[in-house]
């Protein structure tokens, strides 16, 4: 019975059958599949002693090596259809699973470290160059520079001596008052 299965799995590349049956063809079908692979001709004969058609043999001993070249194992796909209608037997559907081609991975390119500011001064420069000549696109402009030095006097306070600290500290009170202002 299996022996007529997996010839027909492997004339049909597909089959339905139950799931305890479904299990057993997957290690047949795997094992001629490797015998395909190694393709010599002691192999051909034990797959013919498995395989009741010769031309099955001759289409899996052609196939095979060039099917699966890059894969080892995992030759067979079991995948659960539902119940037969007769006596509710759970039934799968058995086939030859195509290997889809390895895309080769690009290497990844090392990030270069750039000072915040300068990133933020160069974002902004692109956003004012890009809009549209505005009154309200220059007041918006204005507000991201004032933001910009904001965060550069942060850092460079941050990066500061820890003498120049409470000079640093001192300012910050007055220019938390000119924003309220404003």
């Amino acid at each position: 019975m299996f022996r007529n299965m997996v010839t027909s799995l492997f004339k049909h590349d597909r089959i339905r059958t139950t799931d305890a049956k479904a299990k057993e063809i997957c290690r047949w079908a795997d094992q001629l599949v490797t015998l395909a692979k190694r393709g010599d001709l002691h192999a051909r004969r034990q797959a013919m002693s498995i395989i009741r058609e010769k031309e099955v043999v001759h289409k899996l001993f052609e196939d095979a090596p060039k099917r699966f070249a890059d894969v080892n194992g995992g030759y067979t796909r079991v995948v659960k259809i539902g119940f037969r209608p007769g006596d509710a037997a759970s039934v799968s559907l058995v086939e030859l699973v195509t290997p889809e081609p390895k895309k080769k991975k690009k290497p990844r390119r090392k990030k270069k470290a750039t000072p915040v500011a300068e990133t933020q001064s160069a974002a902004v420069t692109e956003t004012v160059e890009t809009e549209a000549p505005d009154a309200d696109a220059s007041v918006e402009a204005a507000a991201v520079d004032e933001a910009v030095a904001d965060t550069a006097e942060v850092q460079a306070s941050s990066e500061a001596s820890p003498e120049d600290a409470p000079v640093a500290a001192a300012e910050a009170p007055e220019d938390a008052e000119k924003k309220e202002d404003k």
